[in-house]
Protein backbone atom coordinates (compact mmCIF):
# COMPACT_ATOMS: atom_id res chain seq x y z
CA UNK A 1 0.00 0.00 0.00
CA UNK A 2 1.30 3.75 -0.77
CA UNK A 3 0.57 5.15 2.54
CA UNK A 4 0.73 8.84 0.59
CA UNK A 5 -2.39 8.02 -0.97
CA UNK A 6 -4.62 8.00 2.31
CA UNK A 7 -5.89 11.12 3.19
CA UNK A 8 -5.18 12.67 6.86
CA UNK A 9 -8.30 12.37 8.25
CA UNK A 10 -11.55 9.92 7.96
CA UNK A 11 -14.45 10.22 9.64
CA UNK A 12 -14.57 6.57 10.53
CA UNK A 13 -11.34 3.72 10.44
CA UNK A 14 -12.22 0.61 10.25
CA UNK A 15 -9.18 -2.06 11.97
CA UNK A 16 -10.37 -5.22 10.51
CA UNK A 17 -11.50 -6.22 6.96
CA UNK A 18 -13.43 -9.67 8.72
CA UNK A 19 -17.03 -10.02 8.64
CA UNK A 20 -18.00 -7.37 10.97
CA UNK A 21 -15.72 -4.95 9.73
CA UNK A 22 -17.32 -5.22 6.12
CA UNK A 23 -20.99 -5.75 7.48
CA UNK A 24 -20.57 -2.46 9.16
CA UNK A 25 -19.62 -0.65 6.25
CA UNK A 26 -22.34 -1.95 4.31
CA UNK A 27 -24.85 -0.29 6.47
CA UNK A 28 -22.74 3.31 7.15
CA UNK A 29 -24.93 5.83 4.77
CA UNK A 30 -22.39 6.69 1.27
CA UNK A 31 -21.64 10.27 3.03
CA UNK A 32 -19.81 8.96 5.64
CA UNK A 33 -15.95 8.49 4.93
CA UNK A 34 -14.50 5.55 5.76
CA UNK A 35 -10.96 3.89 5.63
CA UNK A 36 -10.34 -0.11 6.19
CA UNK A 37 -7.40 -0.99 7.06
CA UNK A 38 -6.12 -4.82 6.28
CA UNK A 39 -2.94 -5.95 7.57
CA UNK A 40 -2.33 -8.45 5.24
CA UNK A 41 -4.33 -8.77 2.12
CA UNK A 42 -7.99 -7.85 2.66
CA UNK A 43 -9.78 -11.54 2.65
CA UNK A 44 -7.52 -12.81 5.18
CA UNK A 45 -9.35 -12.90 8.48
CA UNK A 46 -10.96 -16.10 10.70
CA UNK A 47 -14.36 -15.11 9.52
CA UNK A 48 -12.86 -16.36 6.13
CA UNK A 49 -11.74 -19.70 7.46
CA UNK A 50 -15.46 -20.21 9.23
CA UNK A 51 -16.45 -23.43 8.50
CA UNK A 52 -19.67 -24.99 9.65
CA UNK A 53 -22.42 -21.45 8.92
CA UNK A 54 -24.22 -19.37 10.32
CA UNK A 55 -27.02 -20.22 13.14
CA UNK A 56 -30.32 -17.90 12.82
CA UNK A 57 -33.54 -19.09 13.63
CA UNK A 58 -35.69 -18.45 9.96
CA UNK A 59 -38.53 -21.78 10.58
CA UNK A 60 -40.38 -20.36 13.51
CA UNK A 61 -43.05 -23.37 12.99
CA UNK A 62 -40.10 -25.84 13.88
CA UNK A 63 -37.69 -23.46 15.86
CA UNK A 64 -37.88 -21.16 18.29
CA UNK A 65 -35.68 -17.65 19.66
CA UNK A 66 -36.73 -18.90 22.57
CA UNK A 67 -34.72 -22.62 21.97
CA UNK A 68 -31.60 -20.85 20.15
CA UNK A 69 -31.22 -18.31 23.57
CA UNK A 70 -31.18 -21.64 25.53
CA UNK A 71 -28.87 -23.36 23.60
CA UNK A 72 -26.54 -20.51 23.50
CA UNK A 73 -26.51 -20.20 27.14
CA UNK A 74 -26.55 -24.25 28.02
CA UNK A 75 -23.02 -23.92 25.71
CA UNK A 76 -21.92 -20.93 27.58
CA UNK A 77 -22.42 -21.99 31.33
CA UNK A 78 -25.30 -19.50 31.55
CA UNK A 79 -22.68 -16.72 32.39
CA UNK A 80 -24.01 -15.24 29.28
CA UNK A 81 -25.57 -11.37 29.00
CA UNK A 82 -29.29 -12.50 28.41
CA UNK A 83 -29.99 -8.92 26.85
CA UNK A 84 -26.95 -9.48 24.25
CA UNK A 85 -27.88 -13.22 23.55
CA UNK A 86 -32.07 -12.00 22.68
CA UNK A 87 -30.33 -9.16 20.67
CA UNK A 88 -27.91 -11.55 18.67
CA UNK A 89 -31.02 -14.24 18.00
CA UNK A 90 -34.16 -11.91 17.39
CA UNK A 91 -32.20 -9.36 15.36
CA UNK A 92 -30.12 -12.42 13.31
CA UNK A 93 -32.18 -13.75 11.04
CA UNK A 94 -32.79 -10.26 9.51
CA UNK A 95 -28.94 -9.83 9.04
CA UNK A 96 -28.50 -12.93 7.21
CA UNK A 97 -31.40 -12.93 5.17
CA UNK A 98 -29.88 -9.16 4.16
CA UNK A 99 -26.44 -11.02 3.02
CA UNK A 100 -28.33 -12.92 0.25
CA UNK A 101 -29.20 -9.38 -0.88
CA UNK A 102 -25.58 -9.06 -1.03
CA UNK A 103 -24.66 -12.47 -3.09
CA UNK A 104 -24.43 -14.65 -0.83
CA UNK A 105 -25.16 -18.27 -1.44
CA UNK A 106 -26.13 -20.40 1.08
CA UNK A 107 -26.87 -24.47 0.31
CA UNK A 108 -30.44 -24.77 -1.15
CA UNK A 109 -32.61 -28.11 -1.83
CA UNK A 110 -33.79 -28.70 -5.02
CA UNK A 111 -36.98 -26.48 -4.44
CA UNK A 112 -34.96 -23.85 -3.14
CA UNK A 113 -35.38 -23.83 0.54
CA UNK A 114 -32.29 -23.12 2.76
CA UNK A 115 -30.61 -26.10 3.47
CA UNK A 116 -29.93 -25.98 7.44
CA UNK A 117 -27.30 -28.16 9.27
CA UNK A 118 -27.17 -29.53 13.08
CA UNK A 119 -24.00 -28.55 15.05
CA UNK A 120 -23.21 -29.40 18.77
CA UNK A 121 -25.24 -27.91 21.77
CA UNK A 122 -28.21 -27.27 19.08
CA UNK A 123 -31.37 -28.66 20.11
CA UNK A 124 -32.57 -27.86 16.09
CA UNK A 125 -31.37 -28.10 12.13
CA UNK A 126 -30.67 -23.91 12.30
CA UNK A 127 -27.55 -23.73 10.80
CA UNK A 128 -27.61 -22.08 7.34
CA UNK A 129 -24.00 -22.62 5.11
CA UNK A 130 -22.24 -22.96 2.13
CA UNK A 131 -21.01 -26.02 2.03
CA UNK A 132 -18.41 -26.04 4.34
CA UNK A 133 -16.54 -22.44 3.58
CA UNK A 134 -19.42 -20.68 4.80
CA UNK A 135 -17.47 -17.70 6.58
CA UNK A 136 -14.98 -17.64 2.40
CA UNK A 137 -18.55 -17.55 1.01
CA UNK A 138 -19.67 -14.73 3.22
CA UNK A 139 -16.27 -12.52 2.84
CA UNK A 140 -16.30 -12.93 -0.57
CA UNK A 141 -19.54 -11.38 -1.33
CA UNK A 142 -19.39 -8.57 1.24
CA UNK A 143 -15.67 -7.22 0.11
CA UNK A 144 -17.41 -7.24 -3.07
CA UNK A 145 -20.26 -5.13 -2.41
CA UNK A 146 -17.73 -2.88 -0.43
CA UNK A 147 -15.23 -2.22 -3.44
CA UNK A 148 -17.72 -0.86 -4.85
CA UNK A 149 -18.74 1.71 -2.04
CA UNK A 150 -17.52 5.12 -3.02
CA UNK A 151 -17.27 5.78 0.26
CA UNK A 152 -14.81 3.50 1.78
CA UNK A 153 -11.40 3.11 1.33
CA UNK A 154 -10.01 0.11 1.48
CA UNK A 155 -5.80 -0.22 2.72
CA UNK A 156 -4.22 -3.50 2.58
CA UNK A 157 -0.95 -5.02 3.89
CA UNK A 158 -1.28 -1.44 6.58
CA UNK A 159 -0.27 -2.43 9.97
CA UNK A 160 -1.54 -0.38 12.60
CA UNK A 161 1.03 0.10 15.14
CA UNK A 162 -0.55 2.39 17.81
CA UNK A 163 -3.69 4.12 18.30
CA UNK A 164 -4.12 7.18 20.66
CA UNK A 165 -7.04 9.19 22.15
CA UNK A 166 -6.84 13.24 21.31
CA UNK A 167 -9.39 15.67 21.68
CA UNK A 168 -12.93 14.70 19.36
CA UNK A 169 -11.21 11.56 18.11
CA UNK A 170 -8.15 9.24 17.40
CA UNK A 171 -4.68 9.40 16.04
CA UNK A 172 -3.89 6.07 14.43
CA UNK A 173 -0.06 5.11 13.67
CA UNK A 174 -0.16 2.73 10.31
CA UNK A 175 3.23 1.29 8.56
CA UNK A 176 3.61 -0.60 4.77
CA UNK A 177 6.66 -1.52 3.96
CA UNK A 178 8.49 -0.11 6.41
CA UNK A 179 6.99 3.64 5.81
CA UNK A 180 4.84 5.20 8.74
CA UNK A 181 2.25 7.80 8.75
CA UNK A 182 -0.55 9.18 10.89
CA UNK A 183 -4.21 9.14 9.76
CA UNK A 184 -7.22 10.80 12.02
CA UNK A 185 -10.62 9.47 12.66
CA UNK A 186 -13.71 10.95 14.29
CA UNK A 187 -14.71 7.39 15.13
CA UNK A 188 -12.58 4.41 15.27
CA UNK A 189 -14.05 0.63 15.04
CA UNK A 190 -11.94 -2.15 16.27
CA UNK A 191 -12.42 -5.53 14.33
CA UNK A 192 -8.91 -6.77 14.58
CA UNK A 193 -10.61 -10.61 15.18
CA UNK A 194 -8.65 -12.88 17.58
CA UNK A 195 -5.86 -13.99 19.16
CA UNK A 196 -5.13 -16.99 17.96
CA UNK A 197 -1.33 -16.86 17.78
CA UNK A 198 -0.57 -16.65 21.07
CA UNK A 199 -0.81 -20.16 21.36
CA UNK A 200 1.75 -22.96 19.66
CA UNK A 201 -1.30 -24.62 17.24
CA UNK A 202 -4.44 -22.75 16.54
CA UNK A 203 -6.40 -22.91 14.25
CA UNK A 204 -6.57 -18.95 13.35
CA UNK A 205 -4.24 -17.61 10.52
CA UNK A 206 -1.43 -15.47 11.18
CA UNK A 207 -2.95 -12.06 11.73
CA UNK A 208 -4.53 -13.19 14.61
CA UNK A 209 -2.39 -11.86 16.85
CA UNK A 210 -4.78 -9.75 19.48
CA UNK A 211 -3.92 -6.60 18.09
CA UNK A 212 -6.75 -4.98 18.55
CA UNK A 213 -7.60 -5.78 21.70
CA UNK A 214 -3.70 -4.15 22.64
CA UNK A 215 -4.71 -0.87 21.13
CA UNK A 216 -7.49 -0.70 23.51
CA UNK A 217 -6.00 -1.98 26.45
CA UNK A 218 -3.31 0.73 26.03
CA UNK A 219 -6.06 3.32 25.49
CA UNK A 220 -7.65 2.61 28.84
CA UNK A 221 -10.69 0.70 27.42
CA UNK A 222 -11.93 -2.39 29.81
CA UNK A 223 -11.15 -5.31 29.09
CA UNK A 224 -13.04 -8.44 29.88
CA UNK A 225 -13.04 -12.43 30.05
CA UNK A 226 -10.02 -12.30 28.06
CA UNK A 227 -9.15 -16.09 29.90
CA UNK A 228 -12.27 -17.31 27.89
CA UNK A 229 -10.80 -19.20 25.50
CA UNK A 230 -12.13 -21.94 23.28
CA UNK A 231 -10.20 -24.69 22.33
CA UNK A 232 -12.01 -26.76 19.21
CA UNK A 233 -11.96 -30.49 19.86
CA UNK A 234 -11.72 -31.41 16.05
CA UNK A 235 -8.45 -29.80 14.41
CA UNK A 236 -6.49 -31.77 12.17
CA UNK A 237 -3.86 -33.63 14.09
CA UNK A 238 -0.52 -32.58 12.28
CA UNK A 239 2.71 -30.82 12.93
CA UNK A 240 1.76 -27.19 11.68
CA UNK A 241 1.52 -24.40 14.06
CA UNK A 242 -1.63 -23.21 11.99
CA UNK A 243 -4.05 -26.50 12.39
CA UNK A 244 -6.72 -27.18 9.94
CA UNK A 245 -9.90 -26.96 11.82
CA UNK A 246 -12.46 -30.20 11.40
CA UNK A 247 -15.95 -28.15 11.65
CA UNK A 248 -18.25 -29.16 13.89
CA UNK A 249 -21.08 -29.56 11.22
CA UNK A 250 -18.83 -33.15 10.62
CA UNK A 251 -19.76 -34.47 13.95
CA UNK A 252 -23.26 -32.77 13.26
CA UNK A 253 -23.83 -34.95 10.15
CA UNK A 254 -22.62 -38.03 11.80
CA UNK A 255 -18.78 -38.44 12.80
CA UNK A 256 -17.80 -40.53 15.75
CA UNK A 257 -15.23 -39.40 17.90
CA UNK A 258 -13.11 -42.43 19.00
CA UNK A 259 -9.98 -42.87 21.23
CA UNK A 260 -6.53 -44.31 20.31
CA UNK A 261 -8.37 -48.12 20.58
CA UNK A 262 -10.76 -46.75 17.80
CA UNK A 263 -13.67 -46.85 20.21
CA UNK A 264 -16.43 -44.14 20.67
CA UNK A 265 -15.70 -42.94 24.39
CA UNK A 266 -17.87 -40.03 24.86
CA UNK A 267 -20.90 -41.64 26.74
CA UNK A 268 -17.87 -42.03 29.77
CA UNK A 269 -17.95 -38.09 30.04
CA UNK A 270 -21.49 -36.76 28.51
CA UNK A 271 -25.24 -38.03 27.50
CA UNK A 272 -24.46 -35.73 24.67
CA UNK A 273 -22.22 -37.48 23.10
CA UNK A 274 -20.00 -36.26 19.99
CA UNK A 275 -23.18 -33.16 19.96
CA UNK A 276 -21.94 -31.79 23.62
CA UNK A 277 -21.09 -28.25 23.41
CA UNK A 278 -17.23 -27.93 22.52
CA UNK A 279 -15.80 -27.30 25.70
CA UNK A 280 -17.13 -29.96 26.84
CA UNK A 281 -15.74 -32.67 24.32
CA UNK A 282 -12.45 -30.94 24.26
CA UNK A 283 -12.00 -31.59 28.22
CA UNK A 284 -13.48 -35.30 27.82
CA UNK A 285 -10.96 -35.83 25.07
CA UNK A 286 -7.80 -34.34 27.07
CA UNK A 287 -9.22 -36.52 30.22
CA UNK A 288 -9.30 -39.75 28.04
CA UNK A 289 -5.98 -38.59 26.90
CA UNK A 290 -4.95 -39.14 30.18
CA UNK A 291 -6.98 -42.06 30.91
CA UNK A 292 -4.98 -43.97 28.40
CA UNK A 293 -2.08 -42.33 27.74
CA UNK A 294 -2.48 -41.27 24.05
CA UNK A 295 -2.84 -38.03 21.88
CA UNK A 296 -4.40 -40.20 18.73
CA UNK A 297 -8.16 -39.38 18.20
CA UNK A 298 -10.01 -39.93 15.61
CA UNK A 299 -13.28 -38.78 13.45
CA UNK A 300 -15.20 -41.20 11.79
CA UNK A 301 -17.52 -40.48 8.77
CA UNK A 302 -16.19 -43.15 5.93
CA UNK A 303 -20.07 -44.71 6.55
CA UNK A 304 -21.43 -41.49 4.92
CA UNK A 305 -19.51 -42.42 1.31
CA UNK A 306 -16.89 -40.82 -0.49
CA UNK A 307 -19.61 -39.33 -3.20
CA UNK A 308 -21.57 -37.46 -0.15
CA UNK A 309 -18.52 -36.17 1.64
CA UNK A 310 -17.18 -34.53 -1.56
CA UNK A 311 -20.45 -32.54 -2.01
CA UNK A 312 -21.27 -31.65 1.68
CA UNK A 313 -17.42 -31.12 2.74
CA UNK A 314 -15.36 -30.38 -0.51
CA UNK A 315 -12.68 -27.69 1.15
CA UNK A 316 -12.38 -30.89 4.64
CA UNK A 317 -12.10 -33.55 1.99
CA UNK A 318 -9.28 -31.45 0.42
CA UNK A 319 -8.01 -30.26 2.82
CA UNK A 320 -7.45 -33.74 4.87
CA UNK A 321 -6.25 -35.27 1.17
CA UNK A 322 -3.61 -32.95 0.92
CA UNK A 323 -2.36 -34.50 4.56
CA UNK A 324 -2.88 -38.18 3.10
CA UNK A 325 -6.12 -39.05 4.64
CA UNK A 326 -9.08 -40.01 2.38
CA UNK A 327 -12.09 -39.03 4.86
CA UNK A 328 -14.54 -41.42 2.80
CA UNK A 329 -11.78 -44.51 3.60
CA UNK A 330 -9.32 -43.13 6.54
CA UNK A 331 -10.17 -41.98 10.02
CA UNK A 332 -9.47 -38.24 10.57
CA UNK A 333 -6.86 -37.61 13.39
CA UNK A 334 -7.53 -34.75 15.45
CA UNK A 335 -7.22 -33.13 18.52
CA UNK A 336 -8.38 -30.29 20.43
CA UNK A 337 -6.62 -26.84 19.09
CA UNK A 338 -7.34 -22.72 20.58
CA UNK A 339 -9.80 -21.79 17.91
CA UNK A 340 -11.96 -18.86 19.15
CA UNK A 341 -11.96 -16.27 22.30
CA UNK A 342 -15.47 -15.50 23.76
CA UNK A 343 -13.61 -12.38 26.12
CA UNK A 344 -11.97 -9.32 24.86
CA UNK A 345 -12.93 -5.57 24.27
CA UNK A 346 -16.00 -5.11 26.84
CA UNK A 347 -18.85 -3.70 24.90
CA UNK A 348 -22.76 -2.68 24.96
CA UNK A 349 -25.60 -3.86 22.86
CA UNK A 350 -24.28 -0.85 20.66
CA UNK A 351 -20.74 -2.50 20.42
CA UNK A 352 -19.59 0.65 22.63
CA UNK A 353 -16.09 0.43 24.14
CA UNK A 354 -16.56 2.02 27.77
CA UNK A 355 -14.08 4.94 25.98
CA UNK A 356 -15.57 7.33 23.72
CA UNK A 357 -16.06 7.05 19.69
CA UNK A 358 -14.39 3.65 20.21
CA UNK A 359 -15.95 0.70 18.93
CA UNK A 360 -15.30 -3.08 19.06
CA UNK A 361 -17.00 -5.97 16.82
CA UNK A 362 -16.54 -9.23 16.19
CA UNK A 363 -13.72 -11.76 17.96
CA UNK A 364 -12.19 -8.69 19.49
CA UNK A 365 -15.22 -7.73 21.43
CA UNK A 366 -16.78 -9.04 24.44
CA UNK A 367 -20.54 -8.84 24.11
CA UNK A 368 -21.18 -11.26 26.65
CA UNK A 369 -23.19 -13.46 24.02
CA UNK A 370 -20.89 -16.19 24.35
CA UNK A 371 -20.28 -16.69 27.74
CA UNK A 372 -17.75 -19.49 28.86
CA UNK A 373 -17.98 -20.86 25.60
CA UNK A 374 -19.21 -20.28 22.37
CA UNK A 375 -21.88 -22.38 20.85
CA UNK A 376 -21.12 -23.34 17.27
CA UNK A 377 -21.82 -21.33 14.22
CA UNK A 378 -23.32 -17.99 16.66
CA UNK A 379 -19.59 -16.27 15.57
CA UNK A 380 -20.68 -14.87 11.96
CA UNK A 381 -24.23 -13.90 13.26
CA UNK A 382 -22.25 -11.69 16.12
CA UNK A 383 -19.91 -10.53 14.14
CA UNK A 384 -23.42 -9.63 11.46
CA UNK A 385 -25.48 -8.15 14.48
CA UNK A 386 -22.94 -6.02 16.40
CA UNK A 387 -20.85 -4.86 13.33
CA UNK A 388 -24.39 -3.21 12.13
CA UNK A 389 -25.26 -1.84 15.55
CA UNK A 390 -21.66 -0.47 15.58
CA UNK A 391 -22.38 1.47 12.12
CA UNK A 392 -26.34 2.57 13.29
CA UNK A 393 -25.23 3.87 16.30
CA UNK A 394 -21.84 5.88 15.00
CA UNK A 395 -24.31 7.33 11.74
CA UNK A 396 -26.76 8.48 14.97
CA UNK A 397 -23.66 10.43 16.55
CA UNK A 398 -22.56 12.00 13.38
CA UNK A 399 -26.12 13.07 12.45
CA UNK A 400 -26.55 14.32 16.12
CA UNK A 401 -23.28 16.61 15.12
CA UNK A 402 -20.51 15.82 17.66
CA UNK A 403 -17.97 17.42 17.32
CA UNK A 404 -15.22 16.65 15.07
CA UNK A 405 -11.59 16.47 15.67
CA UNK A 406 -8.88 18.96 14.73
CA UNK A 407 -6.36 17.74 12.86
CA UNK A 408 -2.38 18.37 14.30
CA UNK A 409 -0.07 20.56 11.36
CA UNK A 410 2.37 18.40 12.89
CA UNK A 411 2.99 14.94 14.61
CA UNK A 412 5.13 12.47 16.15
CA UNK A 413 5.11 9.27 13.46
CA UNK A 414 7.03 6.75 15.05
CA UNK A 415 10.05 5.39 13.10
CA UNK A 416 11.44 2.08 11.62
CA UNK A 417 14.72 2.66 13.45
CA UNK A 418 15.81 1.33 16.67
CA UNK A 419 17.32 -2.34 17.93
CA UNK A 420 15.97 -5.59 16.14
CA UNK A 421 13.24 -8.12 17.97
CA UNK A 422 15.45 -10.30 20.32
CA UNK A 423 14.86 -13.77 18.52
CA UNK A 424 12.33 -16.42 20.31
CA UNK A 425 10.38 -14.25 22.00
CA UNK A 426 6.85 -15.06 20.09
CA UNK A 427 8.22 -18.72 20.07
CA UNK A 428 8.34 -18.50 24.28
CA UNK A 429 4.91 -16.91 24.85
CA UNK A 430 3.58 -19.66 22.71
CA UNK A 431 4.86 -21.98 24.27
CA UNK A 432 4.28 -20.55 28.33
CA UNK A 433 0.59 -20.03 27.44
CA UNK A 434 0.20 -23.58 25.38
CA UNK A 435 1.60 -25.23 28.53
CA UNK A 436 0.04 -23.27 31.27
CA UNK A 437 -3.65 -22.46 30.11
CA UNK A 438 -4.44 -24.97 27.64
CA UNK A 439 -8.36 -27.11 27.71
CA UNK A 440 -7.54 -28.22 31.60
CA UNK A 441 -5.36 -24.92 33.18
CA UNK A 442 -1.97 -25.43 35.02
CA UNK A 443 -2.47 -23.41 38.21
CA UNK A 444 1.79 -24.08 38.86
CA UNK A 445 2.64 -23.12 35.56
CA UNK A 446 -0.15 -20.19 34.58
CA UNK A 447 1.86 -18.21 37.92
CA UNK A 448 5.19 -18.99 36.47
CA UNK A 449 4.57 -18.21 33.26
CA UNK A 450 2.40 -14.77 34.17
CA UNK A 451 6.22 -13.90 35.53
CA UNK A 452 7.99 -14.62 33.01
CA UNK A 453 5.34 -12.82 30.31
CA UNK A 454 5.15 -9.66 32.41
CA UNK A 455 9.24 -9.55 31.98
CA UNK A 456 8.31 -9.83 28.08
CA UNK A 457 6.37 -7.29 27.97
CA UNK A 458 8.31 -4.72 30.34
CA UNK A 459 11.40 -5.32 27.72
CA UNK A 460 9.60 -4.77 24.68
CA UNK A 461 7.56 -1.76 26.06
CA UNK A 462 10.83 -0.40 27.47
CA UNK A 463 13.49 -1.73 25.18
CA UNK A 464 13.73 1.04 22.15
CA UNK A 465 12.81 -1.69 19.71
CA UNK A 466 12.32 -1.29 15.81
CA UNK A 467 8.93 -0.23 15.39
CA UNK A 468 8.27 -2.91 12.71
CA UNK A 469 5.91 -5.69 12.41
CA UNK A 470 7.71 -8.40 14.17
CA UNK A 471 7.83 -5.69 16.60
CA UNK A 472 4.24 -4.90 17.12
CA UNK A 473 2.95 -8.06 16.43
CA UNK A 474 5.12 -9.49 19.60
CA UNK A 475 3.79 -6.46 21.76
CA UNK A 476 0.22 -7.54 21.30
CA UNK A 477 1.01 -11.35 21.85
CA UNK A 478 3.00 -10.50 25.02
CA UNK A 479 -0.15 -7.88 26.37
CA UNK A 480 -2.88 -10.43 25.72
CA UNK A 481 -0.94 -13.29 27.23
CA UNK A 482 -0.09 -10.99 30.64
CA UNK A 483 -3.96 -10.24 30.45
CA UNK A 484 -5.20 -13.48 30.57
CA UNK A 485 -2.37 -14.93 32.84
CA UNK A 486 -3.38 -12.18 35.10
CA UNK A 487 -7.01 -12.57 35.05
CA UNK A 488 -6.63 -16.47 36.15
CA UNK A 489 -4.25 -16.20 38.42
CA UNK A 490 -5.66 -15.49 41.41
Amino acid sequence: MNLSSLKKHYSVVIVGSGLAGLYASLNFPQEVDILMLSKKERHQSNSSLAQGGVACVLDLEDDSYDLHIEDTLIAGGRANDLEAVTQLVTEGPADVLKTIEYGVEYDRYENGELVKTLEGGHCRRRIVHHKDTSGKEMVDKLMIAVEKLPNVTLADETMVTSISRIKNGFKINVMSDDCHKAVYADFCLLAGGGIGRVYKYTTNPSVATGDSIRFAYEMGAAIKNLSYVQFHPTAFNGANREQFLISEAVRGEGAYLLNCNKERFMDRYDSRLELAPRDVVSRSIIMESRRLGSNDFYLDIRYKGEEYLKKRFPGIYAGCLKQGVDISKDLIPVFPCQHYLMGGIEVDLNARTTLPRLYAAGECSCTGVHGKNRLASNSLLEALVFGRRAAEDITRCIKAGFYKLSVPEEEDIPQSAGAPLPKGLRTEIREIMQRAYFVIPDEGAIHQGKRRIENILNRLKNGKFAVNADYCEALSLATVAYIILQEVDR
